[in-house]
């Protein structure tokens, strides 16, 4: 079991508590429209290319589409079990632990009373690996330096600059922060007008 596996898990058991219609952090998507993607992007690696190849954009909607009208059980039972087929199942934590992690948040943060989950040495040490590694793509369009920092001092540099802004937080706020997401519970220390620009940034992946 890797933390992929523990996210799956623990999504699953939370869409079948909240249901198809329950909102997420994803811009348009309900809780049906997340379970359709993550059954796309594991089952139909032809469809999945659309996501960033957009002159396939509308195959793949159709697709995502096609699962999202299966009934609701159906679809997480999909989500639930891993396709053995699946280059991107095969791929374990290096493909699917941060995609896990991130959406299975997306349906915690999106509920009103959403708390940051308690810090985990193996999980986080998981997702700070890939974070440290994708965090200059995260930040590219910043327009100054960004650092991301963890409590216990350990920093990666997400975008080179002078006087950077440092943002600090638990690997899992700094993680959904870089994901573009607003629910994350992050401190800023840096000039305010820089800091400013951090926050208004499009960042993501």
């Amino acid at each position: 079991m890797g933390v992929a596996d523990d996210e799956r898990r623990l999504l699953t058991e939370l869409f079948e508590q909240v249901g198809p219609d329950a909102p997420t952090l994803c811009e348009g998507w309900r809780a049906r429209d997340l379970a359709a993607h993550l059954v796309l992007r594991e089952r139909r690696p032809d469809a999945a290319v659309g996501v960033l190849f957009k002159p396939l954009a509308g195959h793949t909607q159709r697709v995502q589409d096609s699962y999202a009208a299966k009934p609701w059980p159906e679809l997480v039972d999909l989500v639930r079990t891993p396709s053995r087929l699946s280059p991107v199942s095969l791929a374990g934590d290096l493909a699917n632990a941060v995609e896990y992690f991130v959406h299975h948040e997306d349906v915690r943060r999106a509920r009103p009373d959403w708390e940051p989950r308690s810090p985990d040495p193996v999980r986080d040490d998981v997702l700070w690996r890939r974070l440290a590694g994708m965090a200059r793509l995260a930040y590219r369009k910043s327009p100054v330096g960004v650092v991301l920092r963890r409590p216990d001092g350990r920093s990666t540099t997400a975008k080179p600059g002078a006087n950077p802004v440092v943002l600090t937080g638990q690997v899992t706020e700094l993680l959904m922060h870089a994901f573009g997401r607003d629910a994350a519970r992050v401190e800023y220390d840096g000039a305010e007008s820089d800091v400013r620009l951090v926050r208004d940034l499009d960042r993501g992946v």
